[in-house]
């Protein structure tokens, strides 16, 4: 395919945002061993550029909002350092039985460092 088809940035965002919180010491299955699941509650994304398969696509993920029951991370993509796509996903916290999660109190270190990288974005 000569042009990357629109719905494969969202998994480049999913890949991204896993590989993100990997490295802020907060994976996914360290969220759930605590009751914490993030669901996608909304995603946009502008397309700047089209690429193509070959393409070698750098995402840099950074925390735009934070409260506490809700994340919305931002995603810049550049092909060569060129701006292809920028794109935002916003996630909820949830228990094991789909009720809101206040994360700023079950989950205070985790809140604090979503707040320091929101500071630092």
């Amino acid at each position: 395919m000569k042009i990357t088809n629109h719905t494969n940035y969202i998994r480049f965002m999913e890949e991204a945002r896993s590989d993100y919180l990997e490295q802020i010491n907060w994976p996914y299955d360290k969220l759930e061993e605590a009751g914490v699941i993030s669901p996608v509650v909304a995603v946009s994304c502008k397309y700047k550029k089209t690429t193509s398969y070959p393409d070698l696509i750098k995402i840099i993920t950074s925390v735009s909002k934070v409260s506490r029951a809700k994340l919305t991370l931002s995603y810049t993509m550049t092909v060569a350092e060129e701006l292809v796509c920028t794109a935002e996903s916003s996630h909820c916290f949830l228990d094991d039985n789909g009720k809101i999660v206040d994360i700023k109190t079950k989950m205070p270190k985790f809140y604090q460092t979503l707040q320091q990288l929101k500071k630092e974005a």
